[in-house]
């Protein structure tokens, strides 16, 4: 594990059609983390998006060299976005978090300072705040597929650091826990298989209030819910085969 003072974040931010929340996601995460006095960078990876979002990200970019843009032509979802920004950092902490404004950036410190002590993986959780889940104000459906979804996974985590919200999309990571693992970039919830397949000892969870999405649509479909369930197939044989299962 590297020392404080030689940390470097390399946040990633998928984007997608995002053109309405970049300015002033970047203007709030910025403020968040400068206050950390951490290095960083900001890498957006794009999805060949059609309404300027990859403008706008230039446009910061020409005056502020932490703020970096990759784009994939051709290429969806979110896993392979972030693998693909990770793979472009040379940061020893990796974070992802999404461009829509439900992610607070204002948690980026917490969530940093996790990783940075005794934690190799910090969570932004839906379903850990003081008073209920921040999901109160779904309709039953949603709710109900989203427990659900989240319930399958717990047989598959590690025993002794099972997370409530291992469908997170908020996180952050050290690299050494993950050097060398092939993570597939199929579907939207890296999060579960480096739970299930990282070299994970200690994960803290921090309570967030899931926010309206800003500006956009959604990118949940049909697709994604498959890419799910061909997750979760794949991670059970993982977990069988696991060491100590």
């Amino acid at each position: 594990m590297g020392s404080m003072t030689s940390d470097k974040l390399g946040l990633v931010i998928p984007t997608l059609n995002e053109a309405g929340n970049v300015p002033i996601l970047i203007d709030r995460v910025r403020a968040s983390l400068d206050q950390t006095g951490c290095n960083y960078e900001l890498i957006f990876v794009d999805d060949d998006s059609r309404d300027g979002t990859q403008d706008i990200v230039r446009e910061f970019a020409k005056d502020d060299p932490r703020v970096k843009l990759c784009v994939r032509v051709n290429e969806r979802g979110l896993a392979g976005a972030v693998i693909h920004g990770w793979a472009n950092t040379d940061a020893n902490i990796l974070g992802v978090i999404d461009a829509d404004l439900q992610h607070p950036p204002e948690l980026l410190p917490g969530l940093l300072e996790g990783v940075r002590g005794a934690h190799d993986i910090a969570i932004g959780s839906r379903y850990l705040t003081s008073n209920g889940d921040s999901t109160a104000g779904w309709n039953p459906a949603r709710r109900l597929v989203s427990s659900m979804a989240t319930w399958v996974t717990y047989p598959l985590q590690r025993p002794g650091i099972r997370v409530k919200d291992p469908m997170s999309g908020f996180f952050m990571v050290r690299r050494e826990c993950i050097d060398g693992i092939r993570l597939h970039p199929e579907g939207f919830k890296i999060l579960l298989e480096i739970l299930v397949r990282g070299r994970i000892r200690s994960a803290l969870e921090i309570p967030y209030r899931f926010g309206l999405r800003h500006a956009g649509k959604s990118k949940a479909n049909v697709k994604v819910a498959l890419d799910y369930a061909t997750l979760l197939g794949r991670l059970s044989v993982d977990a069988i085969l696991r060491p100590g299962s």
